[in-house]
Parts: C-alpha cells; structure tokens; sequence
C-alpha cells in the first residue's frame, strides 16, 4: 500500500472487516491525491478523525459502517477502487464556537455540523440572539437552538424542522428547540461570515450548556459562533453519491 493512503478505523466487527478487505485492494493503487485517509464508520467517527487532523492538507474518504452515514460513502467491495480513483472532492469550513461560562472561563471548539445550544435543567432556557450587532430576538424562550452549517443542516437542524441548505448556499441557519416564546418564531437563515452571539439571560436560575459537534460546555454565559474559513476539511465522494446529492434527496423528501 503506497504511504500516502492511510486507513483509520472504528473498532467494531463491521468497519475491522471491510479494513481487512481494504487493505488487500489497496496494495497496488496509486492516487494522484496528495495524501488520502479513508475513513471506515459513523458520521461521529467522521467527526472526531477531521478535528484530529485539522492542518493537514488530506483528502478523507469516508466509508460508512454505522447507521445513516451522510458524510459518508456506500462500501462497494466491487467498485471500491474505481469509485476511489474518481472520487469528487468537497471543501467545507466549520463553525468556531467560543464559550465564556459562569466562572468567566473561555473555552473554544469547532463544529463541523452544529452548534447546539441546550437548556441545562429542567427549566427552559431564556436567550438572546445577535448577528453581530443586529438583534435577531431579544428573549427567546426554548430548550435552545442550534446553529448550523449546509453539511450539518440535514442532521440534528432537520430533526427540529430547521431548513435544509444547499452546499454552496454560503449560509447558516439559526433553528429554534421547541420554542415556547415566542412560539411562532421559526429561526432565520444567515449568511456564513455572520458573528452570531447568544447570551443566556438567566445563567443562575436557567443554565445553558454550549455544545460543538459532541463536545460540550457547561453553565455558559455567552456564546459566540462563527465560520472560521482559515480551515478546510476535503471530503471525497463517489460520483454518483455526492454530498450535494444528499442534500438534494433530503431537500425532496421533506417537500413530499
């Protein structure tokens, strides 16, 4: 196997046995990528190989072996190599969160799907939202709100109804978590070199917890979001399966 084709994989049975299949058809390909990861699980599994290899300039091409697997590629045994070779690339840029909690400690995270905005106990949370120094609403009354981005957009953001982007929208979208005041108020969509700033209005009686991706971030007081567009994550895709695929099969399925 040539050192420029690299295999990670999730531990159970599934993903150590398509590797082993792998790592046979492998042997003998050349890419003309610079450096390649395949990626054998889970969109999670997806997410925590990216943040680890954040300044490398690597292609990752995922093969999926959890559930749903939308970063992620359909193994074919038969075709591997060939969807491999002509694999179509996707650029995408996450979301830099950064956390001041209730001790004025700051914390930062980067989000590759969302940032979700959670209410810690059993009270609802009480936020305010802000795109830079515009307001967006003054006092929302929710279990939270999300923040995504176009890849992240058909994950948790579709399950509260939030809108579906398209790849190159160039946009976020700003969802609200069974909002109970304003209870008409659906979230907005925004352009993706916004600075959105949520404030927990409460911290003391109502804690909020802040959470990029899996990562979390107890008793927040302010939360700023933003694409950090300094950083590139390149995905790869078979040609007849790509991400803007995806999104389009999911845009059609909530319209029917």
């Amino acid at each position: 196997m040539k050192k420029n084709i690299q295999i990670i994989s999730d531990k159970n049975q599934k993903s150590l046995r398509i590797k082993s299949i792998l790592l046979k058809k492998l042997k003998y390909f050349l890419s003309n990528k610079l450096n390649i990861i395949i990626v054998i699980g889970g969109d999670g599994f997806m997410l925590q190989t990216l943040k680890k290899n954040i300044n490398s300039k690597t292609f990752f091409y995922g093969i999926n072996s959890g559930n749903y697997g939308f970063l992620m590629n359909k193994f074919s045994s038969k075709n591997f190599l060939k969807n491999l070779s002509k694999a179509n690339t996707v650029s995408i840029s996450p979301l830099e969160m950064k956390v001041k909690n209730k001790n004025n400690n700051i914390k930062k995270s980067l989000a590759i799907n969302e940032v979700s905005i959670l209410r810690q106990s059993r009270q609802a949370a009480t936020i305010s939202i802000s795109q830079g120094s515009r307001l967006i609403i003054k006092k929302l009354v929710s279990d939270g709100v999300l923040v995504s981005t176009p890849a992240g957009s058909t994950a948790y953001n579709l399950s509260v109804h939030g809108p579906i982007l398209r790849l190159n929208s160039k946009k976020l979208s700003i969802s609200p978590i069974s909002p109970f005041r304003p209870r008409r108020w659906k979230g907005r969509i925004v352009e993706d070199n916004s600075k959105i700033i949520i404030k927990n209005l409460n911290s003391k009686k109502r804690p909020i917890s802040a959470v990029a991706d899996n990562i979390e971030v107890r008793n927040a007081k302010n939360i700023t979001i933003k694409t950090n567009k300094n950083i590139k994550f390149n995905l790869l895709y078979d040609q007849n399966n790509s991400l803007q695929k995806k999104i389009k099969i999911e845009q059609l399925r909530r319209e029917t």
